[in-house]
Order: C-alpha cells, then structure tokens, then sequence
C-alpha cells in the first residue's frame, strides 16, 4: 500500500506534492517581489518630484552594489573609452 501512494505522488519520476510545493514557493514570491517592485518605482517618483535626477540615482544604486575594485576597474575602462572618443 505504501508504494502505492508512493506511486501516486510520483508521475514520470518526479515527486509532484514536492514540485507543486516549489512552484507555490516561486509564486508567492513573485506575487511580494512585484509589491516590493511598485514600492520602489513609488519611491522613485518622490524622488523625481522633489528634484532628484533618477538616472543618476540608478547609477549610484548600481555603483553601490559593485564591490572597490570592479568599481574602479569600471572607471577606468571608462575613462579609457572617453579618451579614446576623444570626449
């Protein structure tokens, strides 16, 4: 009776509570990631209104997650492509 029921949760070979279980996880956090996503675009357009410039604060927010070194090695091919522009 036990690998009967062992049987029914498994079809081809996959555990399907444990699957419908994972794709349930994935779900909710979908559903908080896009909350948390409409949070931050609120908060972008506060800033927007009192005068910050966005494309710089995605910069800076970009910059920040970037450990001293790839930040400095991004500035430096940088400055290299703008020398070699000639800008």
């Amino acid at each position: 009776m036990a690998d009967e029921v062992q049987v029914k949760a498994e079809v081809g070979g996959v555990a399907a509570d444990r699957l419908r279980s994972l794709i349930e996880r994935i779900e909710r956090l979908e559903e908080e990631k896009k909350g948390i996503q409409g949070d931050i675009r609120d908060i972008f357009a506060e800033a927007k209104s009192a005068g910050f410039d966005i494309k710089a604060m995605r910069t800076i927010l970009k910059l920040r997650k970037m450990n001293a070194a790839d930040r400095d090695e991004q500035e430096v091919v940088v400055e290299t492509y703008r020398k070699a522009l000639d800008f």
